[in-house]
């Protein structure tokens, strides 16, 4: 059992595309929720926000040829990869290519804007506007394929496309397959590109929020008069690395992973099932070796969906049995799916480094039907402690908690 270590981390988010500018937004309690007039052109499309990345920009060396197989999901994966990998001083390094590197990565789809290609042909039928690349882009392990494709990596590929746990996933096999002596240094995370059929589907389910007149009032995860969720978009990509290999380089190591839990509902596609995401959790500190009473701070999935929230917290509470200090980044960002598991871990990380964590905005009244828990709200908090739990959950019943702790 090898300890496994962050030695690299990098994001595209909408609250920026550097990790810096990301926490400084957080600084300042606002959201990243815009109204996306493109939403209007839909009929019965009732939410019209959106959380799009700010910031991103398209690498110059990201010619023709790199792009031809990537959607934008794919290049936010790549290019956050390639700032990860400098952060880690391993950019070029012939480990990459060695077979002891592999690639943990996923989304909830590939580049949904290739669909209209397809259908164009079945449509058409003509086969005009599909190319070799039209395929790469849209399955749905575009993101890790592209990844090991750009760097050349030739050890284990995770596609973790898991939904809203994407993120949380390919990070969580990345430190196991690490852990377990399968790779040395494996590069991980999620991401998700915007795109109406996103908000669509929850659209559907009446899941997002309607304050369509309100942007900056909304999502309002646990608060008493929420009414649903944002869709966002980014990606977020770390560097694991084996704890001796990182150290004999001399490398930065910015935390440890100590556990990782995983667990399936079995119950329902879409509805929230608080005995099993109280076994994810469980399972985390199984693996990590450690009480509930040693972790400081949980990042929470916390989505502003009634179901998820009440199910959530009060899974939490039945772990911790007290007022752990919670708090959502979904708050700010909205909910970016594939990627947000990556992101908040990043976020959780430097939270931790910096001991100031942000807290959910727009949260007014605690929803009496939510667990007992210490919620972050109006302030930042100063908290110290080196132990945080992030935990995300996904349509499928598939819920993951991952424990990290600064060294």
């Amino acid at each position: 059992m090898r300890r496994v270590v962050v030695t690299g981390m990098a994001l595209a988010s909408p609250l920026g595309c550097s990790r810096e500018t990301a926490f400084e937004r957080l600084q300042k309690y606002e959201n990243c929720v815009v109204h996306d007039e493109k939403l209007n052109e839909f009929e019965r499309m009732n939410c019209k926000l959106v959380a799009p990345v700010q910031g991103f920009v398209l690498p110059e060396h990201f010619n023709r040829k790199v792009l031809r197989t990537m959607g934008p999901v794919s290049i936010m994966s790549v290019a956050t990869a390639e700032e990860a990998l400098k952060d880690a001083g391993l950019l070029g390094d012939e480990i990459i290519t060695s077979g002891r590197c592999g690639v943990s990565s996923g989304s909830s789809s590939g580049s949904l804007e290739t669909l209209v290609d397809f259908h164009s042909m079945q449509v058409t039928k003509e086969v005009k506007n599909v190319t070799s690349g039209s395929y790469v882009k849209m399955m749905p392990q575009t993101t890790a394929v592209n990844i090991s494709l750009y760097f050349k990596t030739v050890g284990r590929l995770i596609a973790t496309s898991t939904a809203c746990t994407s993120g949380s996933m390919g990070i969580g096999y990345a430190y196991e397959a690490i852990k377990f002596g399968l790779q040395d240094v494996m590069i991980a995370g999620g991401a998700e590109e915007l795109d109406p059929s996103q908000v669509a589907v929850f659209d559907t389910l009446y899941a997002t929020t309607q304050k369509n007149s309100t942007p900056k009032l909304t999502p309002s995860p646990f608060d008493k008069n929420r009414d649903g969720l944002v869709v966002g978009e980014g990606a977020g990509t770390l560097i694991l690395e084996e704890y001796e290999h990182a150290k004999k380089r001399g490398a930065k190591i910015y935390a440890e992973i100590i556990g990782f839990g995983t667990s399936t509902d079995g119950t329902h596609i879409t509805n929230p099932n608080k005995e099993t995401m109280k076994n994810a959790l469980e399972l985390a500190l199984k693996d990590a070796g450690i009480s509930a009473d040693e972790i400081g701070y949980v990042n929470a999935h916390g989505t502003a969906t009634m179901q998820g929230d009440i199910a959530e917290t009060n899974a939490t509470y039945d772990v911790f049995k007290r007022k752990v200090p919670i708090s959502s980044i979904k708050s700010y960002t909205g909910h970016t799916l594939g990627a947000c598991g990556a992101i908040e871990a990043i976020l959780s990380i430097d939270m931790a480094h910096k001991k100031w964590f942000a807290p959910t905005i727009n949260l007014n009244e605690v929803d009496e039907n939510c667990g007992d828990l210490d919620y972050i709200k109006g302030q930042g908090r100063e908290i110290d402690t080196k132990i945080v739990m992030s935990n995300n959950f996904a349509f499928g019943g598939i819920n993951t908690s991952l424990i990290f702790k600064c060294i």
